[in-house]
């Protein structure tokens, strides 16, 4: 039964992770913009930032973000705190991996698995991620930011079920942290990989 209700919560966070929010929020606006073939071409928030605004780049950030949150919890109502770690890192996976279309790079989406299940990371998290941009010399910003925060999100999970440290809010700091933070982050790295021609070309352009 228990296993059911864990398979469950990855399917719930699957699906939620799928939404095109971008897409969806594109279509919105109006206006014939289509985020496949404009920008980066990526249908996620930096380029719906790009191509729409930044008011509507903040929108689908924000429903991103939501959609692992939205995961997570989910996840932890259906199997508790290894439910949580499923839900919210299959939440990724469905917004990076959508059934049928290309999907996004899965920076906000991971930071809404943060906030369900990591939140005493999510300072840090802030921290680096803005630290990170602020330094001059990366070519690809946006792809080492998200290099950087990941590497800092599994080494913290990994800090904090090793020594046991507190998570207000969030679940119980056990092995499944690090490896719900390093298969997200996995992911995520994939996706920037597939991604790299066409955000350069975009960039240089």
């Amino acid at each position: 039964m228990r296993t059911l209700r864990v398979m469950a919560a990855g399917g719930v966070g699957y699906v939620l992770g799928a939404v095109p929010n971008a897409t969806l929020v594109a279509s919105h606006v109006g206006a014939g913009h289509d985020l496949m073939s404009e920008g980066t071409g990526n249908p996620g928030a930096l380029n719906a930032s790009h191509v729409l605004g930044k008011r509507w780049g903040a929108a689908v950030m924000a429903a991103d973000v939501s959609k692992a949150t939205a995961a997570g919890r989910l996840g932890t109502a259906l199997a508790g705190d290894l439910g949580a770690h499923v839900a919210a890192t299959a939440a990724v996976m469905g917004h990076c991996y959508p059934p049928g279309r290309p999907g996004g790079k899965g920076v906000s989406t991971s930071l809404g698995q943060v906030i369900a299940t990591f939140p005493a990371y999510l300072p840090i998290d802030v921290g680096v991620a803005v630290g990170t941009a602020a330094l001059p010399w990366f070519r690809h910003r946006t792809r080492a930011v998200a290099t950087v925060a990941s590497a800092t999100w599994v080494g913290c999970s990994f800090l904090w079920w090793k020594r046991k440290l507190p998570n207000p809010g969030g679940v119980t700091p056990t092995a499944a942290l690090p490896i719900a933070a390093l298969v997200s982050s996995a992911v995520i790295a994939m996706r920037f990989r597939a991604e790299t021609e066409k955000v350069a070309a975009y960039e240089e352009g």
